[in-house]
């Protein structure tokens, strides 16, 4: 099984409370000391908690996800609102200091808080992968008093579920392949796994599939049957086994282009929530047209509030001609929205592009003449924006008391800089 399996010395960092650490770090403040808790808007009583530092979790409740009306008044307690642009630079000083030890390209950011680093080769320079792992992680500290995690493995996957299921509680773990019955296998429910949503746990589960073991030994072909290649992928990762490299997605094929936005309010009718669903199928649109990409499956998200008892659903449609429009992206979403909804109030939507192929692959219809014209007009749009900025033209919806568009203008990661 292993024969022509990877077996490099990768590892997965992950910064710890990182949003809290960097106002720690900002503030003088011991971000393990210190209950801290990053609001998204000191505005809305219903604002998300964005971040908490340990002592706030531990003393108070509060984690990431919980409301501000939801934090006790308490002396000890410091509220702060977001610096994307701070989180931002902290997390392109820490990636100067990987580049310290391997070249950007053994370099993969994974997100703002959390990057792969690939040592393989570098033994003769600063000695057993695992030490400078730890080495990197003590600059970390000493340098911006940023606690971190770190898994290592013989490939990002493993690295990964290192990370995740082991090392986020110890601080450092380190899994071979030999590891993997003892320490993968036993992973349930399956979604506990990296990479496994609750839908596609819900879909092996009704294959009879309800642990990592389970999914090891089941019958490859019925899953390539039933998830096309992602069931041969889930096979494979059940074994710990992943050919991706850094600088490529962990999942091959899962490159997307989606937008999610928490709504301040709860939309309670089909108007406003088209409105947001509207400008967010425009910003997907525009970042699918700067990259001269097209993609054939929409993806829409809602979740319902909590005082309807939360709950909602996420549903994707393939259609036979990929596209970067606008119109015919929030054309499909409308149709899932009306198919869907429950009628209750909103207050989380996504949308999303996948199954991507270049642009340049694009063919025009002989029965769509209008296609040419709005392609040359999206290029345009995209244009002005750039050039005046985000907001210098915009679609009637966002000035309307739904839209949102015009309120997140100069909000970084959709808060404030």
């Amino acid at each position: 099984m292993y024969g022509n399996a990877p077996n490099r010395s990768v590892f997965c960092i992950d910064m710890r409370s990182f949003y809290a650490s960097c106002m720690a770090h900002l503030h003088n403040l011991d971000v393990m000391e210190v209950p801290i808790a990053i609001i998204a808007n000191f505005q809305q009583k219903g604002s998300v908690v964005l971040a908490a530092s340990p002592p706030m979790k531990k003393r108070f409740n509060i984690k990431t996800g919980a409301r501000l009306y939801e934090i006790p008044r308490h002396p000890d307690i410091r509220l702060f609102e977001p610096k994307m642009e701070l989180f931002v630079r902290f997390s392109m000083e820490i990636t100067r200091l990987l580049n310290q030890y391997v070249p950007k390209e053994a370099i993969h950011v994974y997100s703002v808080d959390e990057s792969f680093v690939d040592l393989t080769g570098t033994e003769k320079l600063w000695g057993p992968p695992e030490e400078i792992a730890k080495k990197i992680q003590y600059r970390i500290y000493e340098q911006f008093e940023i606690p971190s995690a770190i898994g290592m493995g013989p490939n990002m996957l493993m690295a990964k579920l290192a990370l995740d299921l082991e090392a986020k509680k110890t601080d450092f773990a380190k899994w071979t392949y030999e590891d993997v019955p003892t320490k993968l296998w036993p992973v349930s429910p399956l979604s506990e796994m990296w990479g496994i949503g609750k839908r596609t746990e819900r879909s092996l589960n009704h294959m009879g599939i309800f642990s990592v073991k389970d999914l090891a030994h089941a019958d490859l072909k019925t899953l390539e049957e039933r998830f096309g290649i992602l069931g041969n992928q889930l096979y494979y990762h059940a074994w710990g086994i992943d050919h991706s490299t850094i600088g490529a997605p962990i999942m091959q094929g899962q490159i997307s282009y989606g937008k999610g936005q928490m709504l301040m309010r709860d939309y309670r009718t089909r108007d406003e929530i088209l409105a947001v669903i509207l400008e967010m199928c425009e910003d997907v649109a525009r970042r699918a047209r700067d990259a001269n990409m097209i993609g054939r499956t929409i993806t829409l998200g809602l979740n319902y509030s909590k005082d309807a008892f939360g709950g909602g659903f996420q549903r994707a449609r393939t259609i036979h001609e990929p596209t970067n429009d606008t119109m015919k992206i929030y054309e499909v979403c409308v149709e899932l929205f009306d198919e869907f909804y429950g009628e209750r109030p909103a207050r989380q939507l996504s949308v999303s592009i996948t199954n991507l192929e270049s642009e340049h692959s694009m063919q025009l219809s002989l029965f769509d003449d209008q296609k040419w014209r709005r392609r040359k007009l999206g290029r345009v749009m995209d244009q002005i924006r750039a050039k005046y900025g985000s907001t210098a033209i915009l679609r009637a919806v966002s000035y309307t008391e739904a839209g949102t568009a015009i309120s997140r203008d100069g909000l970084l990661g959709g808060h404030k800089k």
